[in-house]
C-alpha cells in the first residue's frame, strides 16, 4: 500500500529531523529548450494580448523578412547546470541533512553529463524531463530518473525516436522497459496541467485512459512545487484513484530554489528510488516559498527568466541571448543576434521593463497582499498532511 505523507516547513521547522538527506526532483537548467508555443495559446485565449503579438510578429516580417514561427522557438533558463546544482544542493543542507539532487531538462541529458566531470557533483543521477506525446492531441510529462549511465545515451535515442513517430503501443512498449531498469524512477509529472489546453474534461479522460494502459510502470504522480495548490489536490485524489505514490517535484526554471523536496533516510540515489519502488514510501516537504500566492511566484518565475545576470557566463547574462528564433536561412539563433541594430524593438523594451516594474519592491509587495491565498495555507493539501 502505498504511503505519501506531505509536511510544511512553515508548519514545522523541524520537519526534516529524523531523516539523512533531502533529493530535490526535476528542476531546469540552461540546457533545457523550453517551448515558446505558449505564447501563442496566450494570444488565442486573451484577445486583449492578441493585438501586441500581432504588432510584433507584422515587425519581424516587414523589417527582418522572418516570420515569428513559435514552434520552432524557445528559450532557455538562466542557471548553468552546477549553479542550479549548488542552488538545490544549499536548500537541502541548510536543513541540516545531506542532499541529492536531480536536474531534468526537457528531452536532453546534457546537464547531469556535464556535471559528472565536476568533482562534487559527480554522484549526480543522469535524469531526463521526457515530453511523451499521446493521444494525438497531448504530451505528458515524464521525469525519468537515474538512467544506467552506459546506455543512456541509448535510452534518449529510443525516446526521441518515439517522440517522432508516437503510437501509444509503442509508449507502453517503452515505459514497460524503462520500468524492467531495476534502479529507474518514472514519475508522471504535473499531471493534471492540460499543455495543450485541450480541455479540462478531455485532458482528465486522457489521464485516466494512459494510467489504464501504463500505470503499472509508472512509480509516482508529482505534487509539483510550481503548480496551484487546487491542481496539487486534484493530484492527491488522482492518486488515491489509482493507489499511486506521491513525489515531489520542484519544476524550478528560475533562480529559486525547488518549492518541494523529497526526505528519505536513503544514503545514495539508487536507494532512493528501491524507497519509492519497492517500499512504496514517499515523504515530501513543501518549502516555504510554497507558502507564497501562487500568482506571485508565476511573476517572480517570469522576472527571473527575463532579468539581466551580469555575472553569469557569456550567452546566458540577458534574456535575448537566451531566447532563440530561426533566421531568415532557418538556421535557429539566439534574439541577440537578429535584431538589426543590435538592440530588442522599442514595444518589447517597454514590455520588459513593466514586467520588471511589477516585480520592484512596492509595486510587488502590493500584488502579493492583492493576491493573497491564506485560505490556501489552511486547506493546504488535506487528508494527505502529515
Amino acid at each position: 500500500m502505498p504511503n505519501s505523507t506531505v509536511s510544511y516547513l512553515w508548519r514545522d521547522q523541524r520537519a526534516s529531523r529524523g531523516y539523512r538527506a533531502g533529493v530535490s526532483l526535476h528542476s531546469h537548467t540552461n540546457q533545457s529548450q523550453e517551448t515558446l508555443d505558449f505564447l501563442a495559446n496566450l494570444g488565442n485565449q486573451y484577445p486583449l494580448i492578441r493585438p501586441f503579438l500581432s504588432r510584433l510578429e507584422n515587425r519581424s516580417e516587414s523589417n527582418h523578412g522572418v516570420r515569428v514561427n513559435y514552434s520552432a522557438s524557445y528559450w532557455t533558463p538562466p542557471m548553468t547546470p552546477k549553479l542550479a546544482f549548488d542552488l538545490e544542493s544549499k536548500q537541502i543542507e541548510d536543513l541540516g541533512i545531506a542532499s541529492m539532487v536531480s536536474l531534468s531538462d526537457h528531452d536532453n541529458i546534457k546537464a547531469p553529463m556535464l556535471l559528472r566531470t565536476v568533482p562534487s557533483a559527480r554522484q549526480i543521477p543522469v535524469s531526463v524531463e521526457w515530453s511523451a506525446p499521446y493521444g494525438g492531441v497531448q504530451d505528458f510529462h515524464l521525469g525519468i530518473h537515474n538512467l544506467p549511465s552506459a546506455r543512456a545515451a541509448e535510452w534518449m535515442q529510443t525516446l526521441e525516436n518515439y517522440t517522432e513517430n508516437p503510437s501509444d503501443q509503442r509508449l507502453t512498449e517503452i515505459l514497460a522497459a524503462l520500468n524492467d531498469e531495476p534502479n529507474v524512477l518514472v514519475v508522471f509529472n504535473h499531471p493534471m496541467w492540460d499543455l495543450f489546453l485541450v480541455g479540462k474534461e478531455k485532458h482528465q479522460f486522457l489521464v485516466n485512459e494512459f494510467l489504464l494502459k501504463n500505470g503499472n510502470f509508472l512509480h509516482a504522480l508529482e505534487l509539483n512545487g510550481l503548480r496551484h495548490w487546487d491542481e496539487n489536490r486534484a493530484v492527491c485524489r488522482l492518486a488515491e484513484k489509482w493507489n499511486m505514490l506521491l513525489i515531489s517535484g520542484g519544476d524550478r526554471h528560475g533562480v529559486e530554489a525547488n518549492a518541494n523536496v523529497n526526505l528519505t533516510n536513503a544514503s545514495s540515489f539508487t536507494e532512493f528510488v528501491h524507497e519509492i519502488r519497492r517500499e512504496k514510501k514517499s515523504n515530501i516537504l513543501f518549502m516555504p516559498q510554497y507558502a507564497e500566492p501562487w500568482k506571485h511566484r508565476i511573476l517572480r518565475s517570469t522576472i527571473d527568466a527575463i532579468r539581466h545576470y551580469p555575472d553569469f557566463p557569456i550567452g546566458s547574462r540577458t534574456w535575448d541571448e537566451r531566447v532563440y528564433h530561426p533566421d531568415a536561412n532557418g538556421v535557429v539563433r539566439p534574439l541577440s543576434e537578429l535584431w538589426p541594430d543590435g538592440s530588442a524593438p522599442g514595444v518589447m523594451r517597454w514590455g520588459i521593463a513593466l514586467v520588471l516594474l511589477m516585480g520592484s519592491g512596492p509595486v510587488s509587495s502590493g500584488l502579493r497582499m492583492a493576491w493573497s491565498e491564506s485560505h490556501q495555507l489552511r486547506l493546504a493539501l488535506g487528508e494527505h498532511e502529515g
